[in-house]
């Protein structure tokens, strides 16, 4: 060990707080020096494709000691290779300068701090990565030598000073992840994993995975990350996204981006830092992230509910990102139905794992991004259209999910009895449903008191798993009746062995295996029963406890943290865990995955003050429920004919 190692792991045995910087940035403690000057314009690389793009472009050098360099950082950010024709570039511009609109010096001093502990662009390098996980080690070792040798220190007290450590620890690399763009901080990286030589896209900063991050940094009272992810994920809403000569709809959220640091436009002995988005062009499979766009709402929203600061959902841009968002939700098409027609892997589970079709985690986002859209949009002429549109989704997807995604005990008892090729518009029956598709796992299983959200709907063809975050989200949004809501705790605690086990949460249950399996999968390798999404236990899932807040039912969430803090510090922070206990590390799980750390801290969070759970949820609209009502007792079937018409002809 180097002796700037045994320096710092002096410092952090005597309770400091580790500090780090690239390798070869650093020397003494000295002022961070930033030279810059801005201006804006448009852009115009070599290439077919023009795009109008905010460029910050300065001469920028760092002092630090007596070493002077052209720009800051390393480790995760040393590949310069540009891929894209266009990249949105800055140098030293605030993501509130972006927009025009100044909004002051937010947490300046916090961000003194944090770039005094950690280089710039929010990673360090593979060497200090091991230093800092040998520094946690030793710490964790030290505080329980100490606990030990105390006289009288009682083992309630032991236990306290342990989950405080695990949670310090937590945070120490929760913050160790972020990631810096012009000097302000933009995200968290997926996986800060030293083990693993191959990256992959684990150092970008994906939209879904920051969620449960900025959630933590909002309840800790640090809103400047997250108003810079929100503003910056915004400019990349309306880049050029074109695979193989064809664009997806305006609108699209990138699935993630990353911070790159390329030469400057004529000068190659400087340097700019560029965002670099991808919008599934880029991601296995070549799915576009249906996701990103309606968590980005979510989070927007908590953001105003817990900061205060209405200004950011009230701006010009913001709003036009929000319909841009339900423009291309609620575009027609040749669906019948109200929820969201995607492909396999556009959301959470990001592979093929027979989720096509109607999948309950896009339609539990979906109708909790439509309710806080319409919270947040502003009155005006251009908004009363689409606020109509909105309203009457929300009554029909309500209706729908309530109605044919509910399954319990009677339910499943009035499946089994379905009488098939029923034609009439008064059929029981309405998707043609067969009776043997019930699995003999699922009449084992059905407990008789609770019940779930199935986990997809499509004529023929009920997927019956239980999926966690769908079933979940459903009681955070209000999707699920105050009733159903209860029913899905009560069939989790029932069921706690299976769902939970040794971690929580299972994504989803039961795995699919043998010929299922094979035709599902297609025979993938990282998807094998009980492993990943197949079925493997997410450690991030514990955030989703929100919804035992909402439901006063915080013993559970209780439970479940007490049973994820055990392992998670001991285990390194694993993306997932694989069997059906969870007993195992997932064989490709990576280590220190930020999601991971940040779903537990919101949990912990939560359990200190369950009513901050009210910047995430909603409750069941009068008008929805007054509508459902009407519907239920009103004659299903729909009166044909043509749209009637006030427009008077004259023959």
């Amino acid at each position: 060990m180097s002796m700037g190692t045994m320096e710092t792991v002096r410092h952090v045995l005597s309770g400091a707080v580790p500090q780090f910087l690239s390798s070869d940035l650093f020397s003494s403690n000295s002022d961070l020096v930033l030279y810059s000057r801005c201006h804006i314009k448009s852009v115009e690389r070599r290439g077919p494709r023009y795009l109008p793009s905010l460029k910050c472009s300065s001469m920028s050098g760092c002092r630090i000691g007596s070493y002077r360099c052209k720009r800051l950082g390393g480790g995760l950010y040393r590949d310069t290779a540009i891929d894209r024709l266009k990249l949105l570039s800055c140098k030293c511009q605030q993501a509130e300068s972006v927009g025009g609109v100044d909004t002051g010096e937010g947490n300046s001093e916090w961000f003194v701090d944090s770039a005094n502990k950690f280089n710039l662009n929010g990673s360090i390098n593979s060497q200090n990565n091991l230093e800092f996980e040998h520094v946690a080690q030793l710490k964790r070792e030290n505080e329980v030598s100490m606990s030990n040798d105390k006289a009288g220190t009682g083992t309630s007290t032991f236990a306290a000073a342990s989950v405080d450590s695990v949670e310090e620890e937590a945070w120490d690399l929760l913050r160790a992840s972020m990631v810096y763009y012009c000097g302000s901080p933009v995200g968290t990286i997926a996986a800060n994993d030293p083990t693993c030589s191959n990256v992959l896209n684990y150092d970008q900063v994906f939209i879904r995975d920051f969620i449960p991050s900025g959630i933590a940094f909002l309840l800790k009272g640090e809103y400047e990350i997250v108003r810079n992810f929100i503003l910056h994920t915004l400019q990349l809403q309306s880049w050029e996204k074109t695979m193989d000569c064809h664009s997806p709809g305006q609108g699209l959220m990138p699935a993630s981006f990353k911070v790159r640091t390329v030469p400057l436009d004529g000068d190659d002995s400087a340097t700019e830092e560029v965002l670099d988005p991808d919008f599934g062009e880029a991601a296995t499979g070549r799915v576009a992230p249906v996701d990103s766009g309606l968590w980005w709402i979510i989070l927007l929203r908590a953001y105003g509910k817990c900061s205060g600061d209405l200004s950011v959902q009230e701006r010009v841009d913001v709003q036009n990102g929000i319909k841009m968002i339900l423009r291309l939700c609620l575009a027609d098409g040749f669906d019948m139905f109200p929820t969201l027609l995607v492909t396999d892997g556009s959301c959470m589970i990001d592979r093929r794992m027979g989720i096509h079709g109607h999948p309950l985690e896009i339609q539990s986002l979906f109708y909790s991004a439509l309710l806080c859209a319409r919270e947040m949009l502003t009155l005006e002429n251009g908004s009363a259209d689409l606020l109509r549109a909105l309203n009457n989704r929300l009554v029909a997807l309500s209706f729908h999910i309530r109605e044919y995604y509910w399954i319990d005990m009677r339910k499943l008892n009035e499946i089994y009895r379905y009488k098939t090729e029923e034609y009439s518009y008064d059929a029981v029956n309405k998707f043609n449903i067969y009776p043997d598709q019930i699995s003999p796992w699922l009449v084992e299983w059905m407990p008789n008191k609770g019940g779930y959200l199935i986990g997809n709907l499509q004529p023929a063809h009920m997927d019956f798993r239980f999926f966690s975050l769908g079933n979940l989200w459903a009681v955070v949004s209000g999707l699920a009746t105050t009733a159903q809501s209860h029913a899905i705790l009560d069939l989790i605690e029932a069921k706690w062995a299976d769902l939970v086990a040794e971690m929580p949460f299972k994504i989803c249950y039961p795995a699919v295996e043998g010929q299922e399996w094979q035709i599902i999968t297609g025979r993938d390798p990282k998807n094998t029963p009980w492993s990943y999404h197949n079925s493997g236990s997410w450690p991030t899932l514990l955030w989703q406890v929100i919804a035992c807040m909402k439901m006063n039912r915080p013993e559970i969430a209780a439970k479940a943290v007490s049973v994820a803090e055990k392992r998670l510090s001991r285990d390194k922070w694993p993306e997932y865990y694989d069997t059906k206990k969870a007993r195992f590390i997932g064989k490709q799980s990576r280590l220190f995955q930020t999601w991971s750390i940040a779903g537990y801290l919101v949990a912990k969070l939560l359990l200190v003050d369950p009513s901050a759970a009210k910047i995430l949820t909603t409750e069941e609209d009068s008008e929805i429920v007054n509508a459902f009502s009407c519907m239920i007792t009103s004659n299903p079937r729909r009166k044909r004919g043509p749209k009637s018409s006030k427009k008077t002809y004259i023959v």
